[in-house]
C-alpha cells in the first residue's frame, strides 16, 4: 500500500475554507502519493476508500464540466460503470448518488461505444442533442452536487484513517 499523507496545517486550512477544498486536500494528497496519475499499478496500490474518492473526483469534474456525455467521451465509462462505485458510495451513506450511477450505467451500455468514438468538435457537441436522455441525470448530478460533497466530506472527516495519515 502507498502511504499517504496530509500535513495537519493543510488539512485545517482546507476545512476553513469548506468541504470542497476540505475533499480536494485529500484529492491532492492521493494524487500526489500515487505520482500524479492514477493507473491499474497505483490503484492497486491504495484502499478501496481512496479510489472510491478519486472516482468521485473524476465523476464530478467531467459531470459538474460537460455531463455524463462529456464522462464518457472522455474515456471515463469503465472506470465509473465497470467498477463498485456506486456500492461504495452506497456503502458511505450516499444512496441517491448510487442509484443515480447505476441509472447512467444503463445508458453507459446502451451507448458508451457510440459515445467514445474519436469525434470533431462539432461532432461533440453534437451528442448532446442526439443523446437526451442524459439530460435529466446531468441536471439531477448538478442540483445534488453540494450535498453529495458535504455528505462525501462527512465521511471523510469521520473515517480520516482510510484516506491519509496527518503529520503535524
Amino acid at each position: 500500500m502507498i502511504q499517504v499523507t496530509i500535513q495537519d496545517a493543510v488539512l485545517r486550512q482546507a476545512a476553513s475554507e469548506g468541504m470542497d477544498a476540505f475533499v480536494g486536500a485529500f484529492v491532492t494528497a492521493i494524487k500526489q502519493a500515487i505520482g500524479g496519475e492514477l493507473t491499474a499499478d497505483t490503484m492497486a496500490q491504495l484502499s478501496s476508500d481512496q479510489v472510491t474518492l478519486l472516482a468521485w473526483d473524476v465523476l464530478h469534474e467531467e459531470v459538474m464540466d460537460g455531463g455524463f456525455v462529456q464522462l464518457i467521451h472522455n474515456g471515463y465509462g469503465p472506470f465509473i460503470f465497470k467498477n463498485p462505485l456506486a456500492k461504495a458510495l452506497k456503502l458511505w451513506g450516499l444512496r441517491e448518488l448510487s442509484k443515480l450511477i447505476y441509472d447512467v450505467h444503463t445508458l453507459y451500455n446502451k451507448y458508451g461505444e457510440v459515445l467514445q468514438r474519436d469525434c470533431t468538435d462539432d461532432e461533440f457537441m453534437a451528442l448532446f442533442e442526439q443523446y437526451p436522455e442524459f439530460d435529466e441525470f446531468d441536471d439531477t448530478f448538478v442540483e445534488e452536487e453540494e450535498a453529495w460533497t458535504e455528505q462525501i466530506a462527512r465521511y471523510i472527516d469521520e473515517n480520516i484513517e482510510k484516506f491519509a495519515s496527518v503529520n503535524s
